[in-house]
């Protein structure tokens, strides 16, 4: 099961949040997704695991062929995560609003 903490890390990164904008559209083969990538397949095998790791990846072998799936589902930890601080954020910029709105009309 995938931790916060891992899917946090799996997501820091441009190119696996690329990869994962891609696999959106749907399932693709491992080397589509490395062709917008000026990397070696390797590498973005590398990117692969991590996501992977972090359950945000399925592969799925048919012969030599290995297609890749989005879970987004860990993603939801995140936003249960980040929610608590949208809250907190809320509250001081309509405190910030409030401060304002009353200064405005002391002019």
């Amino acid at each position: 099961m995938a931790t916060l903490d891992s899917v946090l890390a799996a997501i820091a990164d441009p190119t696996r949040r690329a990869i994962l904008d891609r696999l959106t559209r749907g399932p693709a083969r491992v080397t589509e997704v490395a062709e917008p990538f000026e990397m070696s397949l390797a590498a973005v095998s590398k990117h692969v695991r991590m996501l992977e790791r972090a359950g945000l990846v399925q592969r799925a072998r048919h012969g030599r062929e290995h297609r890749l799936t989005l879970d987004a589902r860990p993603l939801r930890r995140v936003v249960q995560w980040t929610s608590h601080y949208e809250r907190y954020w809320n509250e001081h910029l309509d405190r910030l609003e409030m401060f304002f709105a009353e200064k405005g009309k002391s002019r």
